[in-house]
C-alpha cells in the first residue's frame, strides 16, 4: 500500500485514497462519483460522470466522461467495499450534524457542506498534509500517482494489458502499453482479484 494511503487511515477522505489505488480511477471520476453509481452489495461502481472546470476554469461542474472507454463499471476489492461502507457511515453523521446547512448532492466524496470538492483544496488541505505525515512532502508526489500505483501493482501481478486498459478507462491498449510497458512482467490474471491479492500481500506480509 502506498505511504499516502497508509497515512490516510481514519482520515475523513480515507476511502477516496483507497479507491484511487484499488481502482485506478481518475481524480475527476472519483470526485464526480454519486452513491447511485455505487453497488456495495455487488462490489462495483459505475463511472458515468467526471468533475471538470468550465467557464474558462472559473467553475466546477459535473459532466460526461470524455470517451466511451471512460464510461465503465469497475469491480471493487473487499477492502475498497469496506472502506466505502465506513465512509458512508461517517458521511451520514456529517449530514445529520449539519442539518439544513448540508447541500446533499448525493456525492460519495463531498466537501463539509455537501458541495463539490475543489481539487486545489484537496491538494492543499488533504493530499499535502498526508504526504507530510508519510514523510514524502518534499518529493513532488501528486494525487495522480495513485493511478499509476494501481497500474504498477496490477502489472506486477501479471495482469493482461487489456484488462488494465479496461479498468483504467484508457482509450486503447497501445496507449496503456505506451505508458506502462516498463512495468510489464507478464500477461495473465484478473484485475480486481489480482489487486486484492497484491494489496493483501503488502499489508499482510
Amino acid at each position: 500500500m502506498p505511504p499516502i494511503s497508509l497515512a490516510a487511515a481514519d482520515d475523513r477522505l480515507e476511502a477516496l485514497y483507497v479507491l484511487a489505488v484499488h481502482t485506478g480511477m481518475r481524480r475527476g471520476e472519483l470526485l464526480g462519483l454519486k452513491w447511485g453509481d455505487v453497488d456495495l452489495e455487488g462490489g462495483a461502481v459505475r463511472v458515468r460522470r467526471t468533475q471538470a472546470r468550465i467557464d474558462n476554469g472559473r467553475r466546477l461542474a459535473l459532466g460526461e466522461p470524455k470517451t466511451k472507454q471512460s464510461r465503465r463499471t469497475v469491480r471493487l476489492t473487499p477492502d475498497a467495499v469496506g472502506s466505502l461502507k465506513r465512509h458512508a457511515g461517517r458521511q451520514r453523521d456529517e449530514v445529520e450534524a449539519a442539518g439544513d446547512l448540508y447541500e446533499d448532492r448525493k456525492l460519495v466524496f463531498a466537501g463539509n457542506g455537501g458541495n463539490l470538492i475543489n481539487p486545489s483544496n484537496l491538494r492543499q488541505r488533504s493530499v499535502a498534509p498526508l504526504l507530510n505525515k508519510a514523510g514524502l512532502g518534499d518529493q513532488g508526489i501528486t494525487f495522480h500517482e495513485l493511478r499509476h500505483t494501481c497500474a504498477s501493482l496490477l502489472f506486477q501481478r501479471n495482469v493482461y494489458p487489456k484488462l488494465v486498459q479496461d479498468l483504467l478507462g484508457v482509450a486503447s491498449v497501445a496507449i496503456t502499453l505506451g505508458i506502462y510497458s516498463y512495468m510489464l512482467p507478464g500477461m495473465d490474471g484478473e484485475s480486481a482479484d489480482a489487486m486484492g491479492a497484491a494489496l493483501g500481500n503488502v499489508l499482510g506480509g
